[in-house]
C-alpha cells in the first residue's frame, strides 16, 4: 500500500487520522452548495479532514456545475464511485 502525506499524524494536533466523512459548503455569493458524506480523513482528536485529489476534482465540479446554473441552494450526498 502507498503511504502518503495524509498517513500521517494531524499536523494540526499530532492525532491519528482515520478515514472517515466530512461536510463540505462553498459560498459563490449568490448561492451555495452543500456536499454530505464526502470521503475523508479524519483527526480523531480534533476533527479536522482532508481530502484525496479525486475527491476534491468531485467538488470542484459540483460547484461548478452550481455555478453555472446560478443555483441559490445545492444540496448533494456524495456517492462513492
Amino acid at each position: 500500500m502507498e503511504r502518503t502525506a495524509r498517513d500521517g499524524p494531524c499536523p494540526i494536533c499530532g492525532a491519528r487520522r482515520i478515514k472517515g466523512t466530512t461536510t463540505f459548503t462553498a459560498e459563490l455569493g449568490f448561492g451555495v452548495v452543500v456536499v454530505r458524506s464526502v470521503p475523508a480523513h479524519v483527526c480523531e482528536q480534533c476533527g479536522e479532514a482532508w481530502l484525496d485529489d479525486a475527491v476534491a476534482a468531485r467538488l470542484e465540479r459540483y460547484v461548478q456545475d452550481a455555478r453555472e446554473k446560478r443555483e441559490q441552494v445545492s444540496i448533494i450526498a456524495m456517492q462513492t464511485p
